[in-house]
């Protein structure tokens, strides 16, 4: 492995807080506004609901809980590639870099254009120039990111403060106000789970959980990142977990449970429910400020990952170049700039949430099943912090995973064997495509 000089390292400038923020901001983005409807609709009832989004977060807990571990042992650049390098090597490492590859610049314009829908929504922007402001914003944030890590962490602090702020401040209006003429509280209490659905609006609630690694990422940028980086992880992760039940309940009691499993647009309609139609402009507000928050975040830390990669040699030398005079990983944060504005103009938001947790989420298994290879053939390893509940929290996790994976990959098979076998060979390109990738830098 390549290592730098100390000067062209990145600076460590982000403490705990600014941490806790990141993993917040970037788990709390559109998620909570999209995936309520579609999990009660999968499961049936609001006790079905209650244990989908419970046990996401656990699984969410468990992944941050054991990963913690090695973000403390390995407080590098580049999160769960550097776990996978140092527990199986640099091929499984290049199979996860090239999934980050493919999924991390669409979740990007996603989350733009979510945002410049509904801003254009308010100021009646068309389709293009939807497009357009989506862009913009990408590169606004890019710019952030590429001048100052520091002002970067700044804009996270603020958003996720603002974002907690504003859906607190929903919570208790509807739990205050609802429930209105219009609502009924039946569903808290009728129907049952529908267990055949729970697989599949599991894979929603863990896009919405999604996130929590990206701190990792970060990890060459943190101060005492033994410390803090299992802190940051770990409180994050559990104020997550503890906003989405609060806002599932807030919607549970402003909607009859039919109109909850049916609405496209589950925040607004609560609100107009409760408050009356010209409240709408709040959902409006709050989902600008959760994407742009989820955004920040996902630029300050998704570019490490090739940044990392390009210190290994498994990407072009050129991405881990550092600014000799803002100390960031410029040349990765433009390239993932424009990947993600490409995306903008070329994919549809809809193929992005199953996509993107059946694409990243194995490997973050894997990482935690290194967890124990290493504890095997590294014993001696200076570990500052060990996973609470070892082995059981890190086997919960693993198993899990995988079994939610399973259950969706054997649902899509059913429905659709070609877009499944599209998903499987897009991971398993990875594998011939280093191959491709070494034979070419060893004749270089």
């Amino acid at each position: 492995m390549h290592t730098p000089p100390a000067s062209q390292k990145l600076p460590r400038r982000l403490g705990a807080w600014t941490g806790a923020a990141v993993v917040v901001g970037v788990i709390i983005g559109s998620g909570i506004y999209k995936v309520p409807a579609p999990v009660a609709a999968d499961t049936g009832s609001l006790t079905g609901v209650a244990l989908v989004w419970i046990l996401g977060g656990l699984i969410s807990l468990f992944g941050a809980l054991s990963v913690a571990e090695l973000a403390a042992a390995f407080p590098d650049a580049g999160g769960p590639y550097v776990y996978l390098r140092q527990a199986f090597g640099k091929p499984l490492a290049f199979m996860f870099g090239w999934m980050w590859l493919v999924t991390t610049p669409n979740s990007w314009a996603a989350q733009a254009v979510t945002f410049a829908s509904y801003f254009g929504a308010s100021v009646a922007l068309s389709a293009f120039q939807v497009k357009l402001t989506a862009a913009a914003l990408i590169t606004l944030l890019s710019g952030v990111s590429y001048y100052s890590v520091g002002l970067g962490a700044w804009v996270q602090n603020l958003s996720t403060g603002a974002k907690l702020i504003g859906l607190a401040g929903l919570a208790l209006a509807l739990f205050i106000y609802a429930p209105h003429p219009g609502a009924s509280l039946a569903g808290v209490t009728s129907g049952h789970v529908l267990w055949g659905g729970v697989g599949v609006a599991l894979i929603a609630t863990l896009w919405a959980y999604d996130g929590w690694a990206n701190l990792t990422a970060l990890s060459g940028e943190m101060k005492d990142p033994q410390k803090s980086l299992p802190k940051a992880l770990i409180v994050g992760t559990l104020v997550t977990l503890a906003v989405y039940l609060t806002m599932n309940a807030a919607f549970a009691v402003a909607l009859p449970f039919d109109r909850l499993a049916a609405s496209k647009a589950v925040a607004s309609d609560a609100v107009t429910a409760v408050l009356g139609s010209g409240a709408a402009v709040i959902i409006v507000a709050l989902v600008m400020v959760s994407t742009f928050g989820s955004m920040n975040g996902s630029i300050l830390s998704d570019p490490r990952v090739f940044y990392a990669m390009a210190e290994d040699g498994l990407f072009f030398k050129s991405v881990g170049k550092i600014h000799p005079r803002f100390q960031t990983p410029h040349v990765a944060i433009v390239f993932s700039w424009a990947l993600a504005v490409v995306f903008v103009f070329c994919r549809d938001f809809l193929d992005l949430a199953e996509a993107y947790v059946l694409g990243i989420w194995p490997f973050l298994a894997l990482s935690v099943i290194g967890l124990f290879v290493l504890r095997r053939r590294r014993p001696d390893l200076a570990r500052p912090y060990r996973v609470w509940g070892y082995p059981v929290v890190p086997v919960l996790f693993v198993l899990g995973t995988f079994l939610v994976i399973g259950d969706t990959y054997y649902e899509q098979f059913r429905d659709a064997p070609l877009i499944t076998g599209i998903n499987l060979g897009l991971i398993l390109a990875g594998l011939p495509i280093y191959w491709i990738w070494t034979r070419l830098t060893r004749r270089a």
